[in-house]
């Protein structure tokens, strides 16, 4: 049985891995409103999101602090605040953001907890996997 309280991310290449990899974590037993798909464009961000059974990080999901602070903030620093929203480590978070200047996408299947400041959930599942 799939443990849906963890967090599981995925980077991919086109729109058609995301709409494969969003239906997987369907069948997995995943919401929707708990698939998000993120990439370095808002806009590109948004096309996929329109195009398929994702969602976007929210404020619901980044918390209210975090969505006033993304404001100012730069384009990277605000992914890996949402990263970070999600419980993906400052490390990680680092590493899937250059992942997406490359134009890679990540598609995540959220735990369900928020996490702020320091903290993050040193379970989550990572695809492809990474030699630390």
């Amino acid at each position: 049985m799939i443990n849906l309280s963890h967090t599981k991310v995925h980077t991919v290449n086109n729109v058609v891995e995301v709409k494969e990899q969003v239906y997987r974590f369907q069948m997995d037993g995943y919401v929707k409103d708990k698939i998000f798909v993120l990439t370095h464009d808002k806009d590109r961000t948004k096309r996929i999101v329109d195009n398929t059974e994702a969602e976007k990080i929210g404020i619901a999901e980044e918390g209210f602090g975090t969505a006033i602070a993304n404001i100012f903030r730069s384009n990277g620093d605000e992914l890996r605040a949402k990263m970070r929203s999600l419980g993906i480590s400052e490390e990680d978070s680092q590493r899937l953001e250059r992942e997406m200047d490359e134009d890679k996408i990540l598609v995540i299947a959220w735990g369900g907890k928020e996490y702020s400041g320091e903290e993050f959930d040193p379970a989550v599942y990572y695809y492809p996997h990474y030699a630390v």
